[in-house]
């Protein structure tokens, strides 16, 4: 049997495969670190330079400086011509260069018992895994209702004959409305139209997949795409979150407390107002300056985090200019705004926050429910409006579907704004439904909880996988019974 340095059973090694963007590199981060620390297993992360914003390079130096037990493997993409897209988003490019590099990716897998990839890249590291005869798992970083969509949306389409993009009844989960289908699949043609139908095809051949979701939050989705109502004989589905947000404070020199964290814990309880649309998307000025004149309507302290550009590295805008002018002035000391990289998770932890009004990108869903918070969702783009659909089944929030998103005319009006943050802030019951899910994300990760065992097993699985190599390897007269049973004794079980 392969052995570790010490002599002592091999670790699984699993190799982490994330695409491009915040709201994937965050989940791998954190599968990560539960992995190694929690689980058990060896594992390297494959970072892709240089990245496409200044947060995700702060992120990758900040976690490899935290956690050395996580390893890094550089990749070097092929060349790629952009000018094939004009126009397109940032991050799709990325995810299209990444996906036509897939045939190099496989001495990056040397040594490895698993690979688990991105969603974005499915499609095209499945194959080459099988070709290795590597395990290969998919981690999706958005809900579970946003993953049966893809996997049933190849299907809808085939069944469409070529026809416009209606309603789509998921089997098994409800109907997603045509004004929740992500934008761009509308548009056959689109980059991101056609890596998703790609990836939704091959989905099936994966020997599993991961989603950063708790049975409690997607109780119908999770179902369904478990027992096979979504596709039968579908690959497992494990529910494994809300993964735990990670300090990558180690290993840097101490720093001051940031200004807005110091201005949070000096608040009342309950009494501040969280903004934030996240790190994909911008806003309209127009319609910056409207939710501008809302919080200030509101009445209620705020931290506001507010993105101009689609690339961070891009953002030089003043923030009076871009407000409109005396705002900043009027709202000393009641309202913090920043251009800046906000700790998110920590801002959601502290007492004074009592509402926060969000894109509903998946990142911040889980993080919500984990701290109980409640959310007032206003999805921009993507995935975010079936997001908000979790977040108003599952009484963590309140979504204003009316409320416009990217491409749709119209602005939502600063007393709009004011109107329902009121509302909400005032709102009992729904401080006491959110308590509730918190509760519940809460039990899913506790040792005996439904998150920590799927992911025990999925561990399992690497580990087998990892005796079933060294047997086909190194004695391919062993039957793979033989080898299954070698397991037992030579492996200690994680559960």
């Amino acid at each position: 049997m392969p052995t570790s340095g010490d002599g002592s059973a091999a670790l699984p090694h699993v190799v982490l495969l994330p695409s491009a963007g915040m709201g994937h590199l965050v989940p791998f981060s954190r599968l990560a670190v539960a992995l190694t620390s929690g689980h058990g297993c060896d594992v390297s992360v494959a970072t892709v330079l240089p990245t496409v914003s200044s947060a995700e390079s702060a992120h990758l130096e900040a976690l490899f400086a935290a956690c050395p037990a996580v390893r890094r493997l550089d990749f070097h993409l092929a060349q790629f011509d952009a000018s094939e897209f004009p126009g397109a988003d940032p991050f799709f490019l990325r995810f299209e260069a990444m996906r036509r590099s897939a045939p190099l990716f496989g001495p990056l897998l040397a040594g490895a018992h698993a690979l688990v990839t991105d969603i974005a890249l499915a499609s095209v590291v499945i194959p080459v895994a099988k070709e290795l005869r590597l395990p290969c798992y998919v981690l999706f970083t958005a809900s579970a209702a946003m993953l049966s969509l893809c996997v049933h949306f190849p299907a809808y389409l085939d069944a469409s004959a070529g026809g416009p993009v209606g309603d789509v009844d998921v089997p098994g989960v409800y109907r997603v409305p045509k004004a929740s289908i992500p934008q761009a699949l509308h548009d056959p043609k689109h980059l991101f139209t056609r890596q998703f139908i790609a990836n939704g095809r091959e989905l099936a051949r994966s020997d599993g997949l991961l989603v950063n979701s708790f049975d409690a939050l997607e109780p119908e989705a999770i179902a369904a795409l478990q027992n096979g109502s979504v596709v039968a004989g579908f690959p497992p589905v494990f529910s494994v979150g809300p993964l735990a947000p990670v300090s990558l404070s180690a290993g840097e020199p101490a720093k001051s407390q940031s200004d807005y964290m110091r201005w949070l814990e000096a608040q009342p309880a309950r009494s501040v107002v969280y903004v934030s649309f996240g790190s994909r998307k911008a806003i309209s000025k127009d319609q910056l300056r409207e939710l501008a004149a809302g919080l200030e309507a509101s009445g209620h302290r705020f931290l506001w985090v507010v993105k101009s550009t689609v690339l961070d590295r891009d953002d030089d805008a003043d923030l009076g200019e871009l407000l409109g002018e005396g705002f900043l002035e009027r709202v000393q000391g009641r309202g913090v705004v920043t251009k800046g990289w906000v700790e998110q998770e920590e801002v959601l932890k502290q007492e004074s926050v009592g509402l926060f009004v969000s894109h509903c990108g998946w990142n911040s869903v889980t993080e919500a429910a984990a701290s109980g918070l409640p959310v007032l969702a206003w999805p921009r783009f993507g995935d975010q409006r079936v997001n908000a659909g979790v977040v108003a089944r599952s009484g963590l929030g309140l979504w204003v579907d009316s409320w416009s998103w990217e491409g749709e005319e119209g602005l939502v009006k600063g007393e709009e704004i004011a109107e329902k943050v009121r509302a909400v802030m005032a709102d009992e019951t729904a401080r006491k439904k959110a308590a509730g899910v918190r509760d519940a994300a809460a039990k899913a990760v506790a040792d005996s909880g439904t998150s920590y065992q799927n992911l025990a097993q999925f561990v399992q699985r690497c580990r087998d996988g990892s005796v079933t190599k060294y047997c086909y390897q190194h004695g391919t007269s062993l039957s793979p019974s033989t080898c299954t049973a070698m397991v037992d004794v030579l492996l200690p079980r994680v559960v």
